[in-house]
């Protein structure tokens, strides 16, 4: 419906690998700064990992379309991420080619606000 009426939606799946979530679940717990992130639900989680993937790996491609495909990003370095998603959006932005709306009535030459 979205893609319909004109709006362009970009989904992303930021993918770690098994060994890196390992590594980032113990600096969780090693660094003092980090643990607000930790729950011990993560340990139980982590070891359903082939299942979850499995179901990632299904509702991806399940749910990726022409229109609004999913993007997987692999993400175990962040500045890797981050210029992925950031590429993927300057180039979508310049497929749009956006134009600074005219302004909603005229606007009187040398208007000043005080």
């Amino acid at each position: 419906m979205l893609v319909d009426d004109g709006t362009t939606i970009l989904k992303f799946f930021l993918l770690i690998d098994k060994d890196e979530q390992r590594v980032r679940l113990q600096d969780r717990i090693d660094n003092p700064r980090k643990r607000w992130k930790f729950r011990m639900g993560d340990l139980d989680t982590r070891k359903h990992w082939d299942d979850y993937l499995a179901a990632f790996e299904d509702a991806l491609t399940k749910c990726s379309t022409e229109a609004a495909p999913w993007y997987v990003v692999p993400a175990n370095r962040n500045w890797f991420r981050n210029l992925a998603v950031a590429r993927i959006v300057a180039e979508t932005l310049e497929d749009l080619n956006p134009k600074i709306p005219p302004p909603v009535e005229p606007i009187p030459p040398g208007l000043k606000v005080e």
